[in-house]
């Protein structure tokens, strides 16, 4: 999709991510199964989780949520889709993850049993291939996460992302008061949304990029978090508007933010790091390096290695020094990354020498 590969370079791989996981779950051309159509049969090669499914019950509504462990916004999705079947179980919803495009049921057994109670759906597999066929390929997706919804008259009410339109058409299929005209009408506004995006990113037009984020949160207030995060990034890296870029990342980072570990991340990489910034923000590089420390217990590499960097920045060079070979210590298991985070320790540890 253009408007994801040029926004990629511009702002970088996480902001990528965010406007894919709000744009993601538009046909491909050539799609032959959509919303109305009578959803295929089920074609499961493994049960992993919960009780077998063998058809579609009439009076009962489904989810095919369809996923693989290497995918990380599919792993992201999964507490989600937890708090839904938790809520909505009790009242005729079925939720199914179905595992595509692994065939080796030795990575995805493992993974489904540590989840346990956090993964609390039904989960399946796809080794033969038939779900990605008769169902993404068929529906025009070629990326994952995606979710399907089925009826109660076996019909596919809905296909897209499962952190987007999902809970909302489910609670509506649930209270009987789902409308599909009007779900049709606003997928076709979001859409024509998505055309102009990738218009405006081809020619380079930030300020009509901006516009188009404020239009598409009109329509789907929950995308704001998404899209504050990339007006951050445009003002910060292309218009050079520093205080509006930080008031906005602030505001991020103590609320929409102060729990995701990537957001909190990127946030503080970008200002370490990021080329042709004239003035940064330290201090809140390293609050928000910080927070993403203690989400991920003082255990993860990545950001162990921003929160030293943040710290170095900052001229706490010994805390930077401590913080680095933590970081080293847990890459022990990749030895490329690890590496990598040695030659920065030993920069750090030249420039402590330097001081004395």
């Amino acid at each position: 999709m253009p408007v994801i590969r040029g926004l990629r370079a511009l702002l970088g791989p996480l902001v990528a991510m965010l406007l894919a996981t709000t744009f993601q779950g538009y046909a491909g051309e050539g799609a032959t199964l959509k919303a109305g159509d009578q959803a295929p049969k089920l074609s499961i090669s493994k049960w992993l989780n919960g009780e077998a499914v063998e058809n579609f019950e009439k009076g009962k509504i489904y989810v095919i949520e369809c996923w693989a462990t290497w995918c990380g916004p599919c792993k992201a999705s999964i507490p989600h889709v937890s708090e839904l079947n938790t809520r909505l179980k009790d009242k005729g919803v079925v939720i199914i993850g179905m595992n595509v495009s692994e065939q080796d049921t030795s990575k995805v057994e493992p993974f489904v049993k540590e989840m346990g109670d956090k993964m609390n759906y039904r989960v399946a597999m796809d080794a033969d291939g038939k779900t990605a066929e008769t169902w993404l390929a068929a529906a025009g997706r070629n990326s994952i996460p995606c979710a399907f919804i089925v009826d109660k008259e076996g019909k596919i009410a809905w296909i897209g992302h499962p952190m987007t339109d999902l809970d909302r058409i489910l609670d509506e299929l649930v209270a009987g008061t789902f409308d599909p005209k009007k779900q049709a009408e606003l997928e076709a506004k979001r859409e024509g949304i998505m055309r102009r995006f990738a218009e405006a990113d081809k020619a380079g037009d930030v300020d009509k990029i901006l516009a188009l984020g404020e239009e598409f949160v009109a329509l789907d207030p929950k995308a704001a978090p998404n899209m504050k995060f990339m007006k951050f990034k445009i003002l910060l890296m292309k218009k050079r508007e520093y205080a509006a870029a930080y008031a906005i990342a602030a505001e991020l980072a103590d609320k929409e933010f102060k729990d995701n570990v990537g957001a909190l991340n990127d946030m503080a990489w970008t200002i370490l790091d990021g080329q042709g910034i004239e003035k940064r923000d330290l201090d809140l590089a390293l609050k928000a390096a910080v927070r993403a420390d203690e989400l991920t217990k003082h255990e993860n590499a990545p950001i162990l290695d921003t929160l030293a960097r943040a710290y170095f920045e900052k001229g706490q060079t010994d805390k930077a020094i401590e913080t680095q070979t933590l970081a080293v210590e847990k890459a022990a298991g990749n030895q490329e990354l690890k590496d990598a985070l040695a030659k920065t320790l030993a920069k750090y540890k030249e420039k402590a020498g330097a001081k004395k």
